[in-house]
C-alpha cells in the first residue's frame, strides 16, 4: 500500500472503480469540517475523464466543485479550459478558488513552462482574484526548484504587488483585493527562499514605499520562518 496520502487515493479509486468514484467524494469529502479532502482531489485531478470534470463542476455541491475544479485545472493546456478556469478562479466559494490553484499545480510538475504563462499573463489582471490565483499557483516550493522557476515565481509576486498598489484607495477595502494581499502576504516568502539572492533584491523594493497594504505585506513575509531565516 502506498504511504503517500495522494498515492493511496489513486489507488483506492483505481479499485473501487470509476462508477463508483463520485460515491466515494461524497463520502470521503472531510466536510462540513475544518478540512476537505486534499488528498481525494488532487488523485481525482490526475484520473478523472472530461465527462466525470463536467458531472462535478456542474453538481452544485462544494466538495465535488472543487474536486472538478482542480481536475480542469490539471488540464490548463486543453483548448477551452483557461476561460473555465477563470470562472471558477473568482467563484464565490473559497474552496471552488483553492481547487483551480491545486489543478494548476499539478499541471505545472510536468509542463512549469506553459503553467509560467497561463500565472505571468493572470498576474496582471485587473480582478485581484484573478491575480491571487496566478501568485498562489506558483508560489509552491515543491515547484521552485531551480534558478528560472523560482525567478517566475519573483516576477508573478512583483507583477502582482504592483497591481495591487494601482487599485484606489477605497477600493482596498473590498474583499477581493484583500484575498490577493493575504496571498501576497506569504507567497513573497515562498519566492525569495526558493533563490534568496535575487529574491531578497526584488523584496528590498517593496521596503522603499510608504504604501499601507505593503507595509502589511512585507511584515507578513518577514514574520515567516522561511524569510526570518534569510534575513537574521
Amino acid at each position: 500500500m502506498p504511504t503517500n496520502p495522494v498515492d493511496r487515493w489513486k489507488a483506492e479509486l483505481a479499485q473501487v472503480g470509476r462508477e463508483r468514484w463520485p460515491e466515494l467524494v461524497d463520502a470521503n469529502s472531510g466536510l462540513p469540517g475544518p478540512r476537505a479532502n486534499t488528498s481525494l482531489a488532487t488523485a481525482l485531478s490526475h484520473l478523472a475523464d472530461p465527462p466525470l470534470i463536467e458531472e462535478f463542476l456542474d453538481s452544485g455541491d462544494e466538495y465535488r466543485t472543487f474536486c472538478g475544479a482542480a481536475a480542469l485545472g490539471a488540464r490548463v493546456g486543453e483548448p477551452g479550459v483557461t476561460a473555465r478556469l477563470r470562472s471558477l478562479a473568482t467563484d464565490a466559494r473559497w474552496r471552488v478558488r483553492e481547487g483551480v490553484v491545486m489543478g494548476m499545480q499539478v499541471a505545472a510538475e510536468t509542463d512549469f513552462e506553459l503553467v509560467e504563462s497561463v500565472v505571468l499573463e493572470w498576474a496582471c489582471d485587473a480582478d485581484p482574484l484573478i491575480a491571487r490565483a496566478a501568485v498562489a499557483t506558483i508560489c509552491e516550493p515543491r515547484l521552485l526548484v531551480s534558478p528560472s522557476a523560482a525567478a517566475a515565481a519573483i516576477k508573478a509576486c512583483s507583477i502582482s504587488t504592483a497591481a495591487l498598489v494601482a487599485v484606489p484607495g477605497a477600493s482596498r477595502r473590498s474583499p477581493a483585493v484583500r484575498t490577493l494581499r493575504q496571498a501576497l502576504g506569504y507567497c513573497w516568502s515562498v519566492a525569495v527562499a526558493a533563490d534568496p539572492e535575487p529574491g531578497l533584491a526584488a523584496f528590498g523594493e517593496l521596503q522603499r514605499g510608504d504604501d499601507p497594504d505593503i507595509a502589511w505585506i512585507v511584515r507578513s513575509n518577514l514574520s515567516k520562518k522561511r524569510m526570518a531565516r534569510l534575513v537574521g
